[in-house]
Formats: structure tokens, C-alpha cells, sequence
């Protein structure tokens, strides 16, 4: 039996109340005469843990539940996860979502590749920290799900860059991929095969994927034009042609992570500024105390720290350009930690506080 407490309860007994209510004639005796709309209606108002739990109740519940749920998540398992994986995967057909983040490393190439065999609607993956995963999960996912748009594969150091690229030519419909950690995985060939595969990528992250260079984001920005954030911390290599690239393809880009990227001069920030200039409506923002509909678009978060070679002018045209990035306390898109030379950058709230305080009669 399916057990809750709390909220929870009460949430379910309200429920329960009034499914009756609109079943009046038709009669419950058994846990296996609740019918399919009201099962699934308790079963998302539970955890995945009763809702694992209430499908072994009976076969009528294990075929609803097979037919119904859509999202899993199972990363409160600490033990056993792998076994768990390959238990739930045949019965869990219909899963568009599954979330397997781990702690400590647990899940296996065989949990992934029961996942690509029995899941083929699956959309959302989750398999960050899978430290034991090798190119088979990767091959298997290709095969089995060619429909996912969300993949998060962070902090998986054991993949190959061409385990990563090959999943691309199946798997074209990709808007979001983590990559972080990858050390491995990615290279300017991955980011070239990304570029040629999924033209639809909105969100990426390489983060610390030290191998890449200007040549793979170059090949990036010219295959994803509608990239909105993408995170480079860490990729030491690039220079400023690649956000050059990305400043004169991706004209969507709302955030930009360039952390410890010290190769990164004024040209890039320049280059940045200009394109929000060319893109606005006008060629120019239009100051207002009203919030325009534009001051949405653009950069909305660019991380520079640690890129020491900037002076303060380049990145206060970056700044003025965007309205959206924020020097101020408690919004700081506008991240510039470790660069001492850029403490006079200011964004237009700090400014517009400024000129507003009155000046003191002498």
C-alpha cells in the first residue's frame, strides 16, 4: 500500500473525496478497482518512491502506471540504483523524463542501455556524475532515443569525444546539453559535430573542458545560431575570435560564461557591444523609465572573472549595451571577481542611484 503523511494526505483524501463524488454507481471494493484517471491523479500528488511502490500493488496498477508516467526521478537512491534502473525500465515505457544524478558513482552501462531499450519516448536525461559509464551508454542512447532535447551528462569523464559526436547524428533535436567536466569528451571535434547535428542547441555548457579551442567554438556559433547560453568557464584556449563568433552568429545570446579565460582581451567585449547595438531595434537602446519590451534582449549574464587583460572602457560598453547586466548588490549578472582594475564598471541602477541622492547643504 501506498503510504504518505502530511500535506500530502490530505491532498490525496481531498482527491479521493471528490473523484467519488463524480463516480456515483460504480463500486470500489478492491485497490484494483480504482480506476486509471483517479490512480494517476493520486500517484502525482507522491514521490517516485510510492509511486515505484504502487506499482508492484497489483498488474491493473503496474499497467497504468506503465502507461501513465511520464517523469521519474530516482536520485534519492544511494544504493543500488543500477539494479533499481533495470527493474523500472521495462515496466516505465511512456517516460519522457528520468532523473538519475548521483552522489556517488552507481549506474552501469547495462541500466543505460535497458533505459535506450524499453524508454524510446524519453526527452529528459539526467545522468551527471555517472562516473562508470562508458561510449556503450552513449552508443545505446543514439539507437534507442533519438527524440531526447535534454541531456545532461556532466562531471561523466570516462565518454570519448567520438562517443559524443556519434550521438549527435541520431540525437539532432538537442536544445540543452551539459557537457561540464567532460574532459575527455570534448574536443573542437565534438563542438564541430554539435554544430553540424543540432541545429537546434539553445544551452550548453563546456565548462573546464580544457581541450577546445577557437576553431571548435567557431564551428559552434556558425551551426547553433539560436544558442542563448553558453558556458566556456574554465576553456583556457579561446581567444577573442571565438566571441567574435559567437557575438556576430548568436544573436540570441542571452548568457555568457568566459571564467578563467585569460586570453580574452577588449576586442571580445567590443565585439559583444557592437552586436547588441546591431541587433536592437533602432540600432540604439532607448532610455526610458519605462521598461521596454527590448530591455529583455541581449545579454542578460556574462561572467569575466579572472579575465585580467580587460580595462574598464571595453567592459563598460558591454555593460551600457545591456541593460539587463547588473553590477549592483543582489543581482550581479555582471560577475568581474578577481579583475581589481574593473571596480569603476557600474551598471545604470547604481548610476541612476547616484545622480538621485541629494547633495548636502553646506
Amino acid at each position: 500500500m501506498v503510504m504518505v503523511v502530511g500535506e500530502t494526505s490530505m491532498e490525496l483524501d481531498q482527491c479521493f473525496q471528490m473523484m467519488m463524488m463524480k463516480m456515483e454507481g460504480v463500486s470500489i471494493k478492491e485497490w484494483k478497482d480504482i480506476p486509471v484517471e483517479l490512480l494517476l491523479r493520486i500517484l502525482s500528488l507522491v514521490d517516485d518512491r510510492n509511486v515505484i511502490a504502487a506499482s508492484g500493488v497489483c498488474c491493473g496498477w503496474r499497467d497504468a502506471i506503465s502507461l501513465g508516467l511520464t517523469r521519474l526521478r530516482l536520485s534519492w537512491c544511494n544504493n543500488n540504483m543500477n539494479s533499481l534502473v533495470l527493474s523500472l525500465a521495462p515496466k516505465f515505457v511512456k517516460l519522457q523524463t528520468l532523473i538519475l544524478r548521483q552522489d556517488k558513482p552507481q549506474l552501469e552501462d547495462n541500466a543505460v542501455e535497458a533505459i535506450a531499450n524499453h524508454c524510446h519516448e524519453l526527452q529528459e536525461l539526467d545522468l551527471s556524475k555517472s562516473l562508470k559509464l562508458t561510449d556503450r551508454s552513449l552508443d545505446a542512447l543514439a539507437h534507442g532515443c533519438p527524440n531526447l532535447t535534454k541531456l545532461n551528462l556532466s562531471a561523466c569523464t570516462s565518454f570519448s569525444d567520438k562517443a559524443i559526436a556519434y550521438l549527435t547524428t541520431f540525437c539532432r533535436n538537442l536544445k540543452v546539453l551539459n557537457l561540464c567536466g567532460c574532459v575527455n569528451a570534448v574536443s573542437d571535434y565534438t563542438l564541430e559535430a554539435i554544430g553540424n547535428n543540432c541545429n537546434q542547441m539553445q544551452s550548453l555548457n563546456l565548462g573546464w573542458c580544457e581541450k577546445i579551442s577557437d576553431d571548435g567554438v567557431m564551428s559552434l556559433a556558425y551551426g547553433c545560431p539560436d544558442l542563448r547560453t553558453l558556458d566556456l568557464c574554465g576553456c583556457v584556449l579561446i581567444t577573442d575570435e571565438s566571441v567574435v563568433a559567437l557575438a556576430d552568429w548568436c544573436v540570441h545570446l542571452r548568457s555568457l560564461g568566459l571564467y578563467y579565460c585569460r586570453n580574452i582581451t577588449d576586442r571580445a567585449m567590443y565585439s559583444l557591444a557592437q552586436s547588441g547595438v546591431k541587433n536592437k531595434p533602432g540600432g540604439q537602446w532607448k532610455s526610458s523609465a519605462k521598461k521596454s519590451k527590448f530591455d529583455e534582449e541581449g545579454l542578460r549574464s556574462l561572467n569575466i572573472s579572472q579575465c585580467t587583460a580587460l580595462t574598464p572602457s571595453a567592459v563598460q560598453a558591454v555593460c551600457d549595451t545591456f541593460p539587463a547586466l547588473h553590477t549592483c548588490s543582489g543581482r550581479h549578472s555582471l560577475v568581474m571577481s578577481g579583475c581589481l582594475n574593473l571596480t569603476s564598471v557600474h551598471c545604470a541602477c547604481i548610476l541612476q542611484a547616484h545622480r538621485s541622492v541629494p547633495h548636502s547643504a553646506h
